[in-house]
């Protein structure tokens, strides 16, 4: 499955997911464009380190997620984008009576009216270019939910409902779009969040890891940034032409309760 001519644009991406699903991307050969809320030297630097190490071109380009503006701005600062993935974003946990409206106002705006930005923005791209592709990077909970994140899982089921939308505006052109829906995945900041959980359960790594934080995941294993992007990329290839408007889960088993 080769990308190679085709330009990514993922948001999100100077770090776990997101930065997972850029690396396979790039593997396959596409060309990225990485984004964040930050701008330093280093998010500049991972471009440079992956156009090294796959022989693509990559660049780094700022934006906040949570402006409309923003959202757009980075896809016309890309000029291609053949592929959008749609990842950034945040969680906040609490009863709904409790949740901070700031907190509420800042998670809808990050992980659902993002996506509808960049897409608004990319789809005259593909158009132009003849071929698109779209990932959303929605979650299990757009497809199920949890007590305390109601603001999450009212963004991720708009994600999905919103990919749907796009999808069946797109049926007779080649260009998908398509969710993916992750269980947990083992990122930098769930990796963090271990030796506090050991801690607070007086439990051991692999205990606290199956019977905590994998206590809803029935495979009891953590998905994996790699197993995301290999997904993504699949999605993006011939094979998956045909596949729109759908989700894809990955995690354990989750959905399947």
């Amino acid at each position: 499955m080769t990308l190679q001519g085709k330009t990514a644009v993922i948001t999100g991406s100077n770090s776990g997911i997101g930065l997972g699903v850029a690396r396979e991307l790039a593997r396959a050969g596409a060309n990225v464009v990485l984004n964040s809320f930050t701008d330093r030297e280093e998010d500049h630097a991972l471009a440079a380190d992956l156009a090294r190490e796959f022989s693509v071109k990559a660049q780094y380009i700022q934006a906040d997620m949570s402006k409309g503006a923003d959202c757009r701005a980075l896809i016309e600062k890309a000029a291609a984008c053949d592929i959008l993935v749609n990842n950034a974003g945040i969680q906040h946990v609490a009863p709904i009576d409790e949740f901070p409206e700031e907190k509420w106002d800042a998670i809808i705006a990050i992980n659902m009216n993002s996506n509808f930005h960049t897409m608004a923005a990319a789809l005259p791209k593909m158009r132009a270019a003849g071929w698109g592709r779209i990932v959303n990077i929605a979650s299990a909970h757009g497809l199920t939910a949890s007590p305390f994140k109601a603001a999450y899982v009212a963004a991720k089921h708009g994600v999905v409902g919103m990919t749907k939308t796009v999808a069946l505006e797109t049926a007779e052109e080649p260009i998908t779009c398509n969710a993916i829906c992750p269980g947990y995945v083992l990122t930098p900041l769930v990796e963090a969040q271990i030796p506090d959980t050991m801690e607070k359960y007086g439990m051991g790594r692999e205990e606290v890891i199956k019977k905590v934080m994998l206590e809803r995941q029935p495979s009891r294993e953590f998905a994996t940034v790699e197993q995301l992007g290999g997904t993504t990329v699949f999605l993006c290839s011939d094979a998956a032409a045909q596949i729109t408007g759908t989700t894809i889960s990955v995690d354990g088993g989750w959905t399947a309760l």
